[in-house]
């Protein structure tokens, strides 16, 4: 094990030629990163979690009611143990088929086996109250998160010129600002992936874990090697956009159309400038082009492109959601809806079934499970 160890954490791996770890060891009053500070990553996680819990409580909560945020009253399936247990092991979504095989053990009639499958997804959507609180928590974090990060960088020459993020490498001490930035990005990210479980599911659900888990490696990779000057640059170009996806988030929960419209126009027009041209033509190109003109390759530096590759191609998928998006609600100034989010299915169909009911005496019979044709449907419509 020792062996190994030494092999994975090798010299040669991680760094240019001429550099290791000994680079990295403490002198002459200057502090540099080490393997054990991302140790604190862990509890600063955890108090996020009760942060959040008492953000939701005390403003997320009130904040709702002060928008106007409201959910509708859904009506619950009835208990039916041969419904629950083909809902739980088989299938959400039961074929025609299996509605009428359901319906023969069920006694119920296609159309009930339907609606009780309808509700019961519905019973398992998370409610729209739930939706603003986690909207409202990410917005707060990214908010402050990108602002902090502006004040920690914007005095900094590599904010203005990438190239001077490699000037000293790897012999670039560590500033305060700079491990808490860090510390505080990094424990926010492992606290999302702690409360995957409970969090709103999406349908990108499966590349939200993938950018989360990129995300720490990311993160902690470039702690490790002192590539945090890029590292900060990263950080606050994904902030800078984050905060104006999930205020729109709070305003369409709200039903506050126009102003939705128009922060999600804002946020599409940031998202395509921060992520789909200053990431890759500037920091992507002075992490991976630059670099070769000072250093031969190594594998850490494969790594940590690599790394950011699998972002870019995930920020490259979500553009293209969010251009949809965009040509969906500025034609027909519709209200903007998450591309992402599972929508709740209604009871018209119910109510179709209600209204059926009702015209029954005026229409005559059903046949065959339709209605049949009325000679007055030109003059009702």
């Amino acid at each position: 094990m020792s062996r190994m160890s030494e092999l994975i954490w090798a010299d040669w791996i991680w760094f240019p030629e001429g550099h290791g770890w000994a680079d990295l060891k403490d002198h002459d009053d200057k502090v540099f990163p080490k393997t054990w500070d991302l140790w604190a990553t862990i509890p600063i996680a955890l108090c996020f979690l009760v942060i959040r819990q008492i953000f939701e409580r005390t403003v997320a909560i009130p904040l709702a009611s002060l928008l106007g945020v409201s959910d509708k009253q859904r009506v619950c399936a009835p208990p039916n143990p041969t419904l629950e247990s083909y809902f739980c092991s088989t299938s959400k979504h039961p074929t025609q088929s299996c509605l009428e095989s359901l319906s023969k053990q069920t006694g119920c009639s296609v159309r009930q086996v339907q609606r009780w499958f309808r509700r019961r997804r519905n019973q398992d959507r998370p409610s729209k109250l739930k939706k603003f609180r986690e909207a409202s928590w990410r917005f707060t974090f990214y908010l402050l998160a990108f602002f902090a990060g502006l004040a920690v960088l914007i005095d900094k020459p590599w904010f203005s010129d990438m190239k001077q993020m490699w000037d000293g490498f790897p012999k670039m001490p560590l500033l305060p600002s700079q491990y808490w930035y860090y510390m505080i990005e990094l424990g926010f990210y492992v606290s999302l992936l702690f409360s995957v479980a409970s969090d709103v599911k999406r349908k990108d659900f499966k590349e939200q874990i993938v950018h989360h888990v990129a995300t720490i490696l990311l993160i902690s990779f470039s702690w490790l090697v002192n590539y945090i000057r890029a590292g900060t640059l990263i950080m606050l170009v994904h902030d800078a956009s984050d905060y104006l996806m999930e205020s729109a988030k709070m305003f369409n929960y709200a039903g506050w159309r126009k102003t939705c419209n128009f922060i999600f126009t804002v946020f599409a027009a940031v998202f395509i400038i921060t992520r789909l041209v200053i990431l890759p033509f500037w920091i992507i190109h002075t992490t991976w082009v630059y670099p070769l003109t000072l250093y031969p390759p190594f594998i850490g530096f494969y790594f940590f492109n690599g790394l950011l590759c699998v972002l870019q191609i995930l920020h490259i998928f979500w553009a293209a959601l969010i251009l949809r998006m965009v040509v969906k609600f500025l034609p027909g100034n519709d209200i903007v809806e998450d591309e992402r989010s599972d929508k709740e299915e209604t009871e018209s169909e119910d109510e179709d079934e209600d209204r059926e009911r009702r015209e029954k005496p005026k229409n005559g019979h059903m046949q065959n499970g339709h209605t049949p044709l009325n000679n007055n449907h030109r003059k009702r419509h």
